[in-house]
């Protein structure tokens, strides 16, 4: 494992920031916040946009390396700072395979097909930027109840976590997801219930998802982690 650098996290208040600030607690590393939200003018900045040209976050800087999107961002620490004691990651070429497998339809199935089609089109939401469309809302809970069956049969044979008794990062994927949807009203399967209550003990989770929020009004926006 390569030694840490300066590692600043840009980016807070949203089910996507908690991913990396989960990780990075996960794995114990050091780091500072930029505490910016999404949608505000301190994604516009040429401070930023220079950095992420999508101007979105979070967005993860390791030295001279950036890295965008959340998913990509967790995977990268998973794979870079990952230690036998501290890993996110599995490391058989097979059990890598499905864990790339969970990763992958955890953020299109889950997340951009259903949770976030939800979110565009909401009323309380983005709905009136993108277009308020109680159907669509409706159609994307429906289907992400449907997706959702795969993470029962997996969950149903007794497993901790999405890969047996290791707790990876596509863990911290799923987990944002289910939390998300609960928020909105969707709904989650019987045996996410538990597999969301033991998450949600771990001192990771804790640690990460209390980075993750928003500074109080007057409150520096950059904070060590």
């Amino acid at each position: 494992m390569a030694s840490a650098p300066n590692l600043t996290l840009w980016g807070v208040g949203t089910s996507r920031t908690v991913r990396p600030h989960w990780a990075l607690a996960e794995l114990g590393l050091k780091y500072e916040t930029y505490a910016i939200g999404p949608r505000t003018g301190e994604t516009k900045t040429a401070e930023y946009t220079k950095l992420n040209p999508r101007q979105k976050v979070p967005l993860l800087q390791d030295g001279d390396f950036a890295i965008g999107e959340s998913a990509a961002i967790v995977a990268y620490l998973s794979q870079t700072y990952s230690t036998p004691d501290k890993s996110l990651i599995p490391e058989e070429k097979q059990q890598y395979a499905k864990w790339l497998e969970w990763c992958f339809f955890i953020v299109t199935e889950l997340d951009s097909t259903s949770l976030y089609v939800m979110r565009r089109h909401s009323a309380n939401a983005l709905g009136p930027i993108y277009g308020v469309a109680p159907e669509v809302v409706a159609k994307a809970g429906e289907y992400f109840r449907e997706q959702l069956r795969h993470v029962e049969v997996a969950l149903d044979d007794g497993r901790t976590f999405l890969m047996g008794d290791q707790f990876t990062s596509a863990d911290i994927l799923l987990t944002t997801c289910l939390e998300w949807a609960i928020a909105y009203g969707v709904g989650i399967c019987d045996n996410a219930h538990p597999y969301l209550e033991r998450i949600k003990t771990r001192p990771g989770y804790v640690r990460g998802t209390a980075a993750n929020v928003p500074p109080a009004p007057g409150e520096p926006v950059r904070r060590p982690a």
